[in-house]
């Protein structure tokens, strides 16, 4: 970093300057001293005793002065400085006879001035300039307390004494008088810095800037079950960004007129590239079509249009946090690697959407912080370049070296971004005044750079904050613009300025951790971050080996864990966790769609029988490379398959279910628990294991001899008084046909009817009776009934083919 380094020219000494601007100002001291004569002129409290100097110095904020405009910002000779702006009175008193001066000081001698006079508030006698004497003043008669008034000074660049090239401090202050203090003095001041060369400089330098385009995560994991797979994202947050004069579109509509290089996020195109060809957007627990196809294609055809003839560096997708991966997640196994696959989908994104071959060898922590574990896990990934910034790597140098230099063992090349270059537009730019003051100091900041050794050529890099607001990217096309003369400095971009010859003497030590910044430490992601990470991609690995169609999970999930690992994260903590948590949960819900159906428990009547398992698949994809594993608790009463486990492989095509069968093999009576898990074909659990009970419940010969006893023995007793009664039946139908007309005739057969009993009882041939004599021939031989009135038989004749196993399951 440049300390007190004298800046070179010729003409008149400052010394000898400030003693010409200041003797009449020392004359009228003791006048005012004593308070014995009416303040009229605004310079007699410059020369104000020191007894008042405390008292000066706290009045001196009595009025905000405030500087909107300066115009132009790099003068030449010829040209009319005009500066407008507002004063407030904060105090409780009115101010009375004020006037708003210009004061130009002598020339800046080095960086650190400028530096030391930014810090500084309050009208200083000691080191602010007296008001310029040939300058005209804006008269403001009465100020209110707590009212406002504009004003506008105009001042030809002849009248400033403006004596050589260089930097000078400009102020704007407002002297008056109030009613408890009746003598003019500086009641507030504004300071701010004039870079002044008429003429180019022989050597100028050379200013890489970087135009960063990064947002935060907004693509959740989940995709439509369409063929497309519809990304679906978490909101809609980004289109605001994408609008005319949202931040997004100000980036690109501002960038492509500046020398600068591009230096893009790949899951920033990725996401509007997915918004322009049709997406969803979560709401409640539904999802609806979201509403801004047209306005993403719009950026992104700007976008292609404005990157066209400038570098673009791609950074690793979704610019993961290199710091909290080197100091919390390097751990963690697995970690290192989504920044390896995050460095290889870089190029391949930036060139397919933007049609422009990027680099994506450069890494960027953040804040260009770095210490050796950073430096490590930044070029684990392919990147040999590093973008460190001169706070961190520092130079005790007496100006500002170039930006490239090789670090630690040489294999890798810090390009260091000079600090105060690249923090000068990250306060509030939204005023007109803070705006207008950063853009003074960082054009003056880059004249002194090219001042301080004006006979040698140096290349400067510029990285501003990651993510700017609308009001600061405009404030840096505006300071931007004004470099656009060319006298001192000339536009260059990283890539060049990466490969630019060393300054010997610039550093090259990496700082060591103790050094890294306890505000940066404090915003990463924690080591628990890491581990769930992790715990997702173990369930996704373990998830994709059963899939037909992996890809349809693997790169959205892939992409979500890359996005978790995002510097956006830093200061949202909350939020971080949540889209970690959503990630996981939705990778669970998707894994439990392929699951064994519960089941009830079951009883085996029999040795065997056979037991079905449900496994239920409701993706839209086949699963294959499954095992169902069946376990006996007791193999002593239930084999299966014949031993105590048994395996078969699964397949399930999309949104179905697959009936698994089992052999089971029951030894003795009882209740057997059995297991039934998936896993998959390397032997890792699937699931959740599901048990039930089989209750064996078999019937022995014995008993079956019993019940067949019974059975045969009531049958019997069935043919037996089938057979009387149609004896009974058959005796009357021959007693009508005969013609009997006595009246005793019915009694006698039914006394006829009632002598077979009694032929039994007495040991008569039971076929002597009626169906004796009247039988035909051969009706009672083999092949048919023994006697007309036997029934036909009402079952089929046995099957020859041997029983078939128990197959019965009763739930």
């Amino acid at each position: 970093m440049a300390e007190a380094a004298d800046i070179k020219g010729t003409g008149p000494s400052p010394a000898r300057r400030w003693l010409r601007r200041t003797l009449t100002v020392a004359v009228g001291a003791p006048l005012l001293a004593g308070l014995l004569q009416a303040p009229v002129v605004t310079s007699s409290a410059v020369a104000a005793p020191s007894a008042t100097t405390a008292e000066d110095a706290t009045g001196s904020k009595t009025v905000d002065v405030s500087l909107d405009t300066l115009t132009p910002n790099t003068p030449v000779e010829g040209d009319t400085v005009t500066l407008t702006g507002t004063v407030t009175n904060r105090g409780k008193r009115t101010v009375t006879d004020a006037s708003v001066e210009l004061r130009v000081g002598p020339r800046m001698t080095s960086r650190s001035e400028i530096e030391q006079v930014t810090g500084r508030t309050g009208y200083r006698s000691d080191s602010d300039p007296a008001p310029a004497q040939d300058a005209p003043t804006a008269k403001i008669p009465k100020l209110g307390a707590g009212l406002s008034a504009e004003f506008s000074l105009s001042v030809p660049v002849s009248d400033l004494a403006l004596d050589e090239a260089g930097v000078y401090q400009l102020g704007v202050s407002l002297s008056g008088q109030t009613s408890d203090r009746p003598y003019s003095r500086v009641l507030g001041i504004e300071r701010t810095f004039l870079p002044y060369q008429p003429e180019a400089t022989e050597k100028k330098t050379q200013i890489s800037y970087l135009w960063p385009l990064i947002s935060s995560a907004h693509v959740s994991a989940e995709t439509a079950t369409d063929d497309q797979q519809t990304p679906v994202f978490e909101d809609d947050a980004l289109a605001a960004e994408l609008r005319p004069g949202g931040r997004l579109d100000q980036m690109v509509t501002l960038g492509k007129d500046l020398p600068v290089t591009w230096v893009i996020d790949p899951d920033l195109l990725a996401t509007v590239d997915a918004m322009a060809n049709g997406y969803r957007v979560k709401e409640g627990s539904l999802h609806v079509p979201g509403a801004n196809r047209e306005l993403a294609e719009r950026w992104l055809g700007a976008l292609e249009k404005a990157v066209q003839g400038h570098k673009v560096v791609a950074l690793p997708f979704a610019d993961p946090d290199l710091a909290s991966l080197a100091h919390h997640g390097k751990d963690v196994p697995g970690s290192l690697g989504h920044l390896q696959s995050a460095t290889a989908l870089a190029g391949m994104t930036v060139e397919t959407i933007l049609h422009v071959q990027p680099s994506t060898d450069f890494a960027w922590p953040v804040d260009g912080a770095v210490d050796p574990a950073i430096v490590s896990v930044a070029t684990s990934a392919g990147a040999d370049k590093v973008i460190a910034r001169s706070d961190s790597v520092r130079d005790d140098l007496s100006y500002t070296p170039s930006a490239a230099r090789p670090l630690g063992n040489g294999s890798t090349t810090a390009v260091v971004s000079d600090a105060l270059l690249s923090t000068a537009f990250e306060g509030d730019m939204v005023r007109a005044e803070g705006s207008t003051l950063a853009v003074q100091e960082f054009l003056s900041q880059t004249l002194a750079i090219t001042l301080e050794q004006p006979e040698k050529q140096r290349s400067v890099v510029v990285a501003p904050q990651r993510v700017p607001t609308v009001a600061q990217a405009q404030t840096m096309a505006t300071a931007l613009r004004g470099l656009s003369g060319r006298r001192w400095s000339q536009p260059s971009d990283l890539v060049a300025a990466a490969t630019a010859k060393p300054d010997p003497d610039a550093s090259t030590s990496v700082p060591g951790s103790a050094r890294y910044p306890k505000k940066l430490r404090d915003q990463e992601l924690p080591v628990q971050a890491f581990r769930d990470m992790k715990t997702t991609r173990d369930e996704l690995n373990d998830f994709k080996v059963v899939l037909t169609l992996p890809d349809r999970v693997v790169t959205p999930f892939g992409t979500a864990i890359n996005r978790e690992m995002s510097t956006s994260w830093r200061d949202r903590t909350r939020a971080a966790t949540i889209y970690r948590g959503n990630v996981l949960d939705y990778l669970q819900e998707l894994t439990k769609s392929i699951q064994l159906v519960d089941k009830s428990d079951l009883t085996l009547s029999g040795r065997s029988a056979t037991i079905p398992v449900t496994v239920q698949n409701k993706l839209v994809q086949g699963v294959d490379h499954l095992v169902l594993r069946l376990t006996s608790n007791n193999k002593n009463r239930l084999k299966i398959n014949g031993d105590r486990i048994a395996e078969l492989p699964v397949k399930v095509g999309a949104g179905h279910n697959q009936s698994v069968k089992f052999d089971a093999t029951a030894a003795v009576n009882g209740q057997v628990p059995v297991t039934a898990q998936l896993y998959t074909e390397d032997g890792t659990p699937y699931g959740k294991p599901m048990s039930f009970i089989v209750k064996v419940s078999e019937i022995t010969p014995t008993v079956m001899l019993v019940i067949a006893g019974g059975v045969l023995l009531l049958a019997l007793a069935g043919v037996r008084m089938y057979t009387q009664r149609k004896r009974l039946a058959a005796q009357t139908a021959e007693a009508e046909a005969n013609g009997a007309a006595d009246a005793e005739a019915p009694e006698a057969e039914a006394a006829d009817a009632e002598a077979p009993g009694e032929a039994e009882k007495a040991g008569e041939p039971e076929g002597a009776g009626a169906d004796g004599p009247g039988a035909e021939p051969g009706e009672g031989g083999a092949g048919g009934p023994e006697q007309p009135s036997d029934p036909t038989p009402d079952t089929g004749p046995e099957s020859g083919d041997p029983s078939a196993t128990g197959e019965k399951v009763d739930r």
